[in-house]
């Protein structure tokens, strides 16, 4: 849990700590940070994991629109030659052969997206079977390349204005740390993230603090009142810094108060799930 350098501030205040040990909260302090950094950057590299697989899969969407129109392209050309008897069997034999090989080569290319879709479908109905429509209204569950990213919105978990978490949040929050629970293996990242507006509290100092807290809030309430292992959970703040839309409306705001959930299996677990994926509809 990240502490906030204000909230050791005041805790000297009101305990009248020791130097040395305002000292010692000073360097965990330090640690925290810098821990959080490291997050941070494991983020963004998942992120661009992510960004990846969408990549390769539209160069698939447009690998398979090329090889269409070759094999259009292919047939025509055998047309015109069954049409003209100036054209020798060889010729036409050489070009059913070319449209056979495109054929095949499309199919090879759908199959490698369908299997990638097929997969992102096993791990989201897995993530979302137990929760309600209601629910859903104020949780977004998005697999890309095999990493689960669940974005809950604060109106949902949190107390206005505040990192408590509120008791409306209760029954999400359980279903939620069940799939935590299923997928024992697996390393959950929980990240705060705000809008643009400054935050107005005593104790709190910026949107930094306040992402930060969010996330080990919940940290906390998977640990303690769901059982998660801690030793799994890792809590960090991206503040205002990595919003989903401008916050320029309100809607645009609300969308970007959130907190994320980020399951990320290992590579082994993430072969098995491939092997669980569903088998390719043959056109």
């Amino acid at each position: 849990m990240i502490i906030p350098a204000t909230l050791i501030v005041a805790l000297m205040a009101q305990s009248c700590v020791s130097n040395k040990k305002f000292t010692e909260l000073q360097s965990t302090n330090t640690k925290l940070q810098q821990s959080n950094e490291q997050l941070n950057q494991r983020l963004q590299a998942s992120e661009s994991d992510a960004s990846g697989g969408k990549i390769r899969i539209k160069s698939l969407e447009e690998q398979i629109a090329a090889e269409q129109i070759n094999a259009k392209s292919l047939q025509d050309a055998l047309s015109k030659c069954l049409n003209s008897s100036n054209q020798g069997n060889v010729n036409i034999s050489k070009l059913v052969d070319e449209i056979n090989s495109s054929n095949k080569y499309i199919q090879q290319l759908v199959n490698a997206k369908n299997k990638s879709d097929s997969l992102n479908v096993v791990l989201t109905n897995n993530l979302t079977r137990s929760l309600s429509q209601q629910e859903m209204n104020d949780v977004d569950v998005q697999v890309l390349k095999g990493v689960v990213y669940i974005s809950l919105a604060d109106n949902m978990l949190y107390k206005s204005g505040s990192y408590e978490i509120s008791d409306r949040a209760g029954a999400t929050l359980g279903k939620i740390a069940k799939i935590i629970t299923d997928y024992s293996s697996y390393d959950v990242l929980i990240e705060g993230n705000t809008d643009n507006v400054p935050i107005s509290k005593t104790n709190i100092r910026n949107n930094w603090d306040l992402s930060a807290l969010r996330a080990s809030s919940v940290v906390q309430a998977l640990q303690t009142t769901y059982s998660v292992d801690p030793k799994r959970l890792t809590a960090g703040g991206r503040g205002e810094f990595n919003p989903l839309v401008a916050n320029d409306t309100e809607a645009g705001k609300a969308k970007n108060r959130r907190t994320q959930i980020i399951i990320t299996p290992k590579l082994d677990q993430f072969m098995e799930l491939i092997g669980k994926a569903p088998a390719e509809t043959k056109p």
